[in-house]
């Protein structure tokens, strides 16, 4: 039996209580105290609006908003606060970018590369945008343990590519990519690249500076943070070229009505009042986890993939699927058994996993399978979940005989 490295912190996350196993934390992570203190802190006591007040408290909220900002970009690597922009989450970045920096950038003929791992966030804003422009989408296939295939993107690459967007890591079966490899095959017929962060940021450090991407995105409710803020990095001269997202208070200079001028990033992007206490919970969230460290995060996830993937792979009508040495997932399939009657069966012995096709219906195509059953892990859990899932699926192979 695989060794798992103790990394005993489900006292720190109120929502889980004793005999839960909870893995589905590649669809949400839950919430340690400190980001909840930190949100209800700021209600409680110093809450105001950024940017615009002459009042302290004002000036104080905005002083910490933009702390935020600099915690994210410092965790990223970012080489400075102003290449973060604030979102609603993952899927907004992506949009932003469709539509600020593809829809003035790309023409008729050109053409965007995906894969065939990638979650519906990172395939349809390209659909919308590539039916407007006249552009092709691509998809490059996988490997046979279920990587992105980068052999293939070598191959398939052309200079009429303009933009490659890539999960850093499958949030169906944890593949991790070799991220670095890709933005360079994607440099070297003169293509941005965008990665998809949010499976990697919560599991693996991560440097964009290292990577030599041009976009990166993540949201904050799967890295432990509040639902309804992510980030959006950009390289600093692709965030100065592109347009506003959207029109409204915060992203202007000067307005008349002859003609409006914009603010420089990242208020540019940033229309409106801002998600305030999502980036403060944000700021929180970051915090939490480089206090335990990624390095230690990551180690404790493998052990835990490990010990699952061991359990599972014992029982004959199951079938595993991705990489041995995926990042803290699991998918699964059991012969003659939906996905569904799995995830609701495990409920009954309080093991939460997701069931379904996990937003990635392509992918779902490719391994011919309607849907899977996913664990997922986090800091809060340890060896005696994954005997519980392991203990339930025999339970399920039983029911079903």
């Amino acid at each position: 039996m695989a060794t798992v490295s103790p990394l005993d912190r489900v006292a720190d996350f109120p929502a889980i209580p004793d005999g839960w196993a909870y893995l589905d934390t590649a669809a949400t992570a839950q919430k340690p105290q400190v980001v909840i203190d930190a949100i209800t802190r700021a209600y409680d006591t110093s809450y105001a609006t950024v940017h615009r007040g002459v009042y302290q408290r004002s000036a104080d909220m905005t002083v910490a908003y933009e702390k935020a900002r600099k915690a994210t970009a410092r965790f990223i690597g970012a080489g400075s606060a102003n290449e973060i922009v604030f979102t609603r989450g993952a899927t907004e970045g992506i949009n932003l970018v469709a539509q600020c920096w593809v829809a003035t950038n790309l023409k008729a003929g050109d053409r965007v590369l995906l894969s065939m791992l990638e979650h519906h966030s990172n395939i349809v804003p390209w659909q919308m945008v590539a039916e407007k422009l006249g552009v092709a989408i691509d998809v490059l296939p996988l490997t046979a343990d279920h990587r992105i295939d980068l052999d293939a993107m070598a191959r398939m690459l052309t200079p009429a590519h303009k933009l490659v967007s890539l999960g850093h890591v499958s949030n169906v079966l944890g593949s991790v990519l070799d991220a670095r490899r890709a933005a360079d095959l994607a440099h070297g017929v003169g293509a941005k690249i965008l990665l998809d962060g949010c499976q990697a940021v919560p599991r693996i450090a991560v440097d964009v500076n290292v990577l030599d991407c041009d976009f990166y995105v993540f949201s904050g409710h799967k890295l432990y943070g509040p639902t309804g803020i992510g980030v959006l990095w950009a390289r600093p001269e692709l965030l100065e070229a592109m347009p506003p997202y959207q029109g409204g208070g915060s992203m202007i200079d000067r307005v008349s009505f002859e003609k409006t001028t914009y603010a420089p990033p990242p208020g540019r992007f940033e229309a409106g009042t801002p998600h305030i206490v999502g980036a403060l919970g944000l700021h929180a969230a970051i915090d939490y986890v480089t206090s335990i460290g990624l390095d230690a995060i990551h180690a404790h996830e493998a052990a835990l993939v490990a010990q699952a993937r061991e359990g599972l792979s014992a029982i004959n009508s199951v079938r595993l699927l991705g990489p041995e040495d995926s990042a803290g997932i699991v998918s699964f399939a059991v012969e003659g058994v939906h996905p569904h009657d799995i995830g609701t069966i495990l409920d009954e012995s309080r093991v939460a996993i997701r069931a379904g096709h996990h937003c990635a219906q392509p992918l779902m195509d490719a391994l011919g399978l309607p849907a899977t059953a996913r664990a997922s892990f986090g800091v809060y859990n340890g060896p005696d979940d994954v005997v519980a899932l392991v203990d339930g699926v025999r339970r399920v192979t039983r029911i079903f005989g």
